[in-house]
């Protein structure tokens, strides 16, 4: 069963397309990579899967509900982790959590169940009554992943979800990641700039370029695709993308290190 599905979907900020008659379709209980070099398209498509932009042209539906017409159906069965933080340092992992909870408007008698089961879920339990802003980098990412799932959603938006992680904290978010996809079935849409990433996690990968795909399928055919079946992930996204990428602690940090993750696409 198909969870997403984009037709042609195209943004333009005036003169310049950000993203160029996109078509894909994502199916149920995936982990899809979305990868490309900055300014390819890839948070600008996400943004309007999310419904925070409108397409300039073509369409799009998540979850059969049509990103422009039903825009609030929308909004019910997806959750977003986006690059910037999100999370508070000056709450607790619970405060954190429990305000997310109203903001879903989470039934009283479920939300201590709920944010109890998620802590666990994202080995936070011991961490709960801490304050966030002594949370290593890794943390911060899982109670935000956390935040997301509070009210289980089908669809999933991860917008690199390990930057500024060291590879210690970035293998336990993936860790994370997988058991979102085995416990809750949910669909995962994620960006990476860490090709190893996407090719631990990713059931099917979509490299975008100048806001077109260049290249989709799993990664076993991607690398199966170049240099006689020997290439790696890394070299496979340079040849498709023609760029190479250019690829982390404390919340402080991390939250410095995303804001100068911020970027066009």
């Amino acid at each position: 069963m198909n969870v997403i599905e984009t037709q042609q979907l195209t943004r333009r900020f005036g003169s310049f397309t950000a993203v160029d008659e996109v078509s894909l379709t994502l199916q149920e209980g995936e982990i899809f990579g979305l990868l490309g070099p900055n300014g390819a398209g890839k948070t600008t498509l996400i943004k309007m899967l999310t419904t925070l932009l409108p397409p300039s042209k073509g369409g799009a539906s998540v979850a059969g509900f049509d990103v422009v017409r039903q825009a609030r159906e929308v909004r019910r069965v997806i959750g977003y982790v986006p690059q910037l933080l999100s999370a508070d340092g000056y709450l607790t992992g619970y405060e954190n959590l429990l305000i997310f909870a109203k903001l879903f408007d989470l039934p009283r008698q479920q939300r201590d169940e709920r944010i109890q089961r998620l802590l666990h879920m994202m080995g936070l339990e011991a961490a709960a009554d801490q304050m966030v802003s002594t949370f290593s980098g890794g943390m911060i990412r899982r109670l935000e992943i956390a935040q997301s799932m509070l009210h289980e959603p089908r669809v999933l938006f991860l917008d690199e979800p390990t930057v500024g992680l060291d590879p210690i904290a970035r293998r336990s978010v993936w860790e994370h990641i997988q058991r979102l996809r085995t416990e809750f079935s949910t669909t995962i849409l994620l960006t990476t700039h860490y090709m190893e990433e996407a090719d631990s996690l990713c059931q099917r990968i979509a490299i975008l370029h100048q806001g077109r795909v260049a290249a989709i399928g799993t990664p076993e055919q991607l690398k199966a695709g170049l240099n006689g079946g020997s290439a790696t992930l890394d070299e496979v996204f340079a040849h498709f993308a023609g760029a190479e990428l250019q690829p982390s602690g404390s919340y402080f940090e991390v939250s410095r290190t995303r804001h100068d993750a911020r970027r066009v696409g």
